[in-house]
């Protein structure tokens, strides 16, 4: 499956817990219940200056400003850009993809070299912040151990934002699939090779919510 065995115990616990509606981890407001279709980012440690992202966590800006601003900002490719590693990226895939069906419906994804941006829809049972923990926990006990190293791999905190309506999915999806076109890395969003349109352009079926 990939250079490190997934296993349930490094993913997190299958206990149903229950969901925290609005809440707050660390400098970000988020938003958790079952059967929401949520857009979630996070990103290498690295990516931003830590008072870059203060600035931006606090500005008052609506939702959608601070999102953009943020997007541009990590597709400008700051910092050491781990997940360029094939090796990397295929151990967030793996988490990401592991548990779809289960904890989570994965509806699209992409790796980018210093974030990720994902679309899911919420079972319940399993609380957004879980889900999220558990793949930055795998993901980086895995690549701190191809690197031979034990320092922090992701920033501690993650962009969420729920879907409102058909429109807005079909506009996440896009954005989401062709980031790496927007970011100038390829001409085509299946080029990219971590992302779910690669995975689609590959035979597999195009998500949508249940």
């Amino acid at each position: 499956m990939s250079e490190a065995a997934i296993t349930e115990a490094s993913l997190g616990p299958r206990a149903s817990r229950p969901h925290l509606y609005w809440h707050h981890r660390g400098y970000l407001p988020h938003f958790d219940n079952r059967a929401l279709v949520q857009t979630v980012t996070f990103r290498l440690v690295d990516s931003l200056p830590r008072s870059v992202y203060e600035q931006i966590a606090a500005d008052s800006a609506e939702d959608f400003e601070r999102r953009r601003r943020l997007d541009a900002m990590l597709d400008e490719g700051r910092g050491d850009c781990l997940l360029r590693n094939p090796h990397f990226a295929r151990t967030v895939a793996c988490a990401l993809e592991y548990f779809d069906g289960e904890r989570y419906s994965l509806l699209a994804w992409v790796i980018m070299p210093n974030h990720v941006h994902v679309l899911i829809e919420q079972i319940e049972g399993f609380p957004l912040g879980d889900v999220v923990s558990s793949w930055k926990s795998f993901a980086a006990k895995a690549v701190n151990k191809l690197r031979g190293w034990r320092g922090t791999v992701w920033a501690p905190d993650y962009f969420d934002r729920f879907i409102r309506n058909e429109r807005h999915f079909a506009n996440a999806v896009s954005y989401i699939e062709n980031n790496p076109v927007l970011a100038g890395l390829v001409t085509k969003p299946e080029d990219w090779g971590f992302s779910s349109a690669a995975r689609r352009n590959a035979g597999g079926t195009p998500a949508v919510p249940g």
